[in-house]
């Protein structure tokens, strides 16, 4: 089919195409996207939308930013790939700002958030192979995680549901059953090269780690020699209003992975490591072809300036104790309501069955949302939105949530 007919297409005629065509791997709402514009998408029909999921904490400053609409025109005419066996402006000086602004050492950048975890956990065995060889290669990982779905991050995303169509899975995983030191320290020994955490779980259910618990995982990593990898693929970068979510716990990580808002829509991932890991991958230990591109990093430069120079990041906190309090004296008038967890504009509402029920009735009401482990509720609206888009989606909830209760 030729490219420019495709966008003539009617709706049932592309999810047609999609059945016959496509590997059945997604279970898509009724919407058919047209455009974005700010906060709001655009479907096919010219309903406007106003997106509290920023396609899953990746569209960060929201859709068709003028400043990155420039930059993907400008850098599109001038240089969009280049092999990673020569030299472009622009890695390099993504990588500077990036460990400067987490006090890591080095950078590798790859196109998705899965291969960025490949890399951190190629990282952490060649980290204790140079120590004790394979006696020291176990990697701890914590219940309910996601790191992803290749074979190397899917070992060490502990959701049955991901895992159990593709066992056997990668050996020597661990995983630590709850979140207390004491089931940390008994998870320790001189046989772990890594432990890998979400510093706030996102698939998880939007659940930020005890403090104790982080607190404890660093102490650990040091007398055991092991290393702490922070995955931050849908925590980093702004989105708990800190630029990276373990500053919230006062810890460095030795290793942190970041992708889905890097480049606020176009693909790009990173693997950051300090100066213990620094030596870890050598030349010909680790590559890609795509990684790093000068397209993708001179988006992600852009992203990160806009945020800095408009102090979004100050905006997300703001705005999310806004939301969190909302939603807190919401639950007096709801009984849907449970827990309401989060940092930043990374937020999830515990409601039980009432969650899966709420997305398809907000999306009728022009708002997107989606449930996170079944039973949670959760937004990662972009760092652009304002106080009144806060109260749309709060009115629009309280709504919605009448409904369901008065049909039970």
């Amino acid at each position: 089919m030729e490219t420019d007919k495709a966008i003539e297409l009617k709706p049932e005629e592309i999810s047609a195409l999609e059945e016959k065509y496509l590997f059945a791997t997604y279970k898509r709402s009724d919407l058919y996207c047209s455009h974005g514009s700010g906060i709001y998408l655009f479907d096919m029909y010219g309903k406007r939308y106003l997106d509290f999921l920023g396609g899953i904490s990746v569209n960060s400053l929201g859709y068709s930013h003028p400043r990155l609409a420039r930059v993907l025109t400008e850098q599109g005419q001038r240089l969009i790939h280049c092999s990673n066996l020569f030299y472009h402006p622009y890695q390099g000086a993504l990588a500077k700002k990036l460990v400067e602004a987490s006090g890591m050492a080095r950078a590798f950048f790859t196109n998705s958030g899965t291969e960025a975890v490949e890399a951190a956990l190629k990282i952490a065995r060649s980290y204790g192979n140079a120590r004790a060889g394979s006696s020291k290669s176990v990697i701890l990982t914590l219940k309910n995680s996601f790191h992803g779905r290749t074979f190397g991050a899917l070992s060490i995303t502990t959701q049955d549901k991901y895992q159990a169509p593709f066992r056997p899975l990668v050996p020597g995983i661990e995983v630590v059953a709850e979140f207390t030191v004491e089931a940390l320290e008994e998870a320790f020994s001189d046989h772990v090269c890594a432990l890998v955490m979400e510093p706030v779980q996102g698939e998880g259910g939007i659940v930020p780690l005890p403090e104790s618990f982080v607190r404890a995982g660093r102490e650990l990593c040091d007398r055991h020699d092991a290393l702490l990898v922070a995955d931050e693929i849908q925590c980093g970068l702004g989105r708990t209003g800190r630029y990276f979510a373990f500053e919230h716990y006062g810890i460095k990580p030795d290793v942190m992975t970041l992708a889905k808002s890097l480049a606020a829509g176009y693909p790009l991932g990173a693997v950051l490591g300090n100066t213990r890991v620094a030596e870890s991958l050598g030349p010909g230990d680790h590559g890609t072809t795509f990684g790093g591109g000068p397209l993708a990093c001179r988006l992600a430069l852009e992203v990160l300036n806009i945020i800095e120079e408009e102090d979004l990041i100050s905006k997300v906190d703001a705005l999310g104790h806004y939301l969190m309090d909302a939603i807190r004296k919401m639950a007096s008038q709801h009984r849907s309501i449970g827990e309401v967890r989060g940092m930043g504009l990374m937020i999830g509402i515990e409601m039980g069955a009432a969650a899966k029920e709420a997305v398809p009735r907000l999306l009728k009401k022009g708002i997107i949302t989606n449930a996170a482990h079944e039973t949670v509720l959760r937004l990662l609206p972009p760092f652009i939105i304002e106080k009144k888009d806060a109260d749309e989606f709060l009115s629009a909830l309280d709504a919605v949530l009448g409904e369901i209760e008065a049909e039970s």
